[in-house]
Parts: C-alpha cells; sequence; structure tokens
C-alpha cells in the first residue's frame, strides 16, 4: 500500500517558515532614545509639599493643636509603697509551704507534687468510682449473658432436656473421684518391673481409665449446670 501523507503537511510547512527566526537581529534592537533635555535633576525624585493655601475673604486659618503657655499638665500622683506593701501583707493569706523531698545527702531535693509520689488524686471525690462506660460495660455484659443463657434453656427445652439436680451432681462427682482413688492405689501396687506381657497389658489399662476419669471429674467441676437428653 502507499505511504499515509497527511493533507494538513504543506500548510504546517508553511506555518514554520512564516515564524522563523523573527527573534533573530543584526545588532542591538533598536529602542527609542531619550532626549537629552530630558536628564535627571537633583531632588526631582523626592516628595513635594502642596502649596501653601493663603488667607481669603478675612477668614482664618484654624488654630494649630499645640498647648498654650499657661497650660499645666497633670503631675503624677506620688504614691506612698512602703504603707501599700506593709497592707498587702497584713491582708494577705499566707502561702502554704510546698513539700520537698531530699533524696542525697548533699540537699539535693524535688518536689513530690509533680513527681507523682504526692497522693494527691485519692482526695479527689471521684477517686474509686467506676466510671460510666465501665458500668454501661458490665450492663451490656451482664444482659448478653442473660439473653445467653435464656436462648440455652430454650434450646434444652426444644430438645426435651433437664437439668441435673446438684445433690445428684456431687454424688456422680464424689463416686468418680472414689472409683479414681480405687483405681490409682490399684495402679499404685503395680510391680516395678513390666517383664510379661500381661503386666504391660494392665498397667496401660489403668493408665487410660485414670485419664478417663480425670478427664470426667474435670468436666464436672468446671460446668456447674449440667443436661441430660432423654434417650
Amino acid at each position: 500500500p502507499l505511504r499515509y501523507i497527511s493533507k494538513y503537511r504543506e500548510f504546517v510547512k508553511h506555518e514554520a517558515q512564516k515564524n522563523k527566526s523573527q527573534w533573530k537581529t543584526m545588532g542591538p534592537a533598536k529602542v527609542a532614545v531619550p532626549s537629552p533635555n530630558d536628564f535627571l535633576q537633583k531632588h526631582s525624585k523626592e516628595p513635594k509639599l502642596a502649596p501653601r493655601k493663603k488667607e481669603q475673604d478675612g477668614k482664618k486659618s484654624l488654630p494649630l493643636s499645640v498647648p498654650r503657655r499657661t497650660y499645666h499638665p497633670v503631675t503624677r500622683i506620688e504614691k506612698n509603697f512602703i504603707n501599700k506593701n506593709a497592707i498587702a501583707v497584713i491582708k494577705g493569706v499566707p502561702k502554704k509551704p510546698r513539700h520537698f523531698c531530699v533524696d542525697t545527702s548533699q540537699g539535693d531535693k524535688y518536689l513530690l507534687e509533680p513527681s507523682g509520689l504526692f497522693p494527691k488524686y485519692i482526695k479527689k471525690k471521684n477517686y474509686g468510682v467506676l466510671p460510666k462506660y465501665v458500668t454501661q460495660r458490665n450492663e451490656e455484659m451482664k444482659r448478653e449473658e442473660e439473653e445467653y443463657q435464656a436462648s440455652v434453656l430454650e434450646q434444652l427445652k426444644k430438645k426435651a432436656m433437664k437439668l441435673l439436680p446438684e445433690e445428684e451432681r456431687t454424688n456422680i462427682l464424689n463416686a468418680l473421684k472414689k472409683n479414681w482413688e480405687e483405681i490409682n492405689n490399684a495402679f499404685q501396687s503395680l510391680p516395678v518391673l513390666t517383664d510379661t506381657r500381661n503386666k504391660r497389658m494392665h498397667k496401660e489399662e489403668l493408665e487410660l481409665k485414670l485419664k478417663q476419669l480425670e478427664h470426667d471429674i474435670a468436666a464436672i467441676e468446671k460446668h456447674k449446670s449440667i443436661y441430660i437428653a432423654n434417650v
């Protein structure tokens, strides 16, 4: 195919040749030279005052704001600073002594209040009072726990499960502990040397029973409420 040629090619060439090198000149630029008569005169740039107005038609100019010869300014009232200071000391409240702590034998001391050793927060009215956000959070947690317990009870009622009485729970726990003691005594009575297969199997069986009893006792002690499904 033929090579693509833009239709604006000649226009671009014309514009490039038209505006080419217009800023180049031969020698310095032609600038209007100032006239020799317009030279800078002395004090010509200083500000000039407006001409003074003359009195017209017998009118007098306004008087200047200058005090008269008979004017006596008000002098400063003398104060008795000794009496003033004495009255201020007599009527003033005495300053409370500041609490310091000396920690070296050379007498180096520091203030107790900014150090954090002075118990100033104990004297506050709200000292030891729980903040509002803590009480609100505790109430929310308590309400959520109650809602959770209510939902659990509702689900248990739907599944027809009954709560194990506390007396029965303690009886089962005591029976498991008694059984664990009996098996533990039997385990302690085993011979030290287990050289036969029957001895090893008997020892492993006792260990499994002890682990199962320990797991059951821990589960019953951990959960105060135990529910039994009606099978």
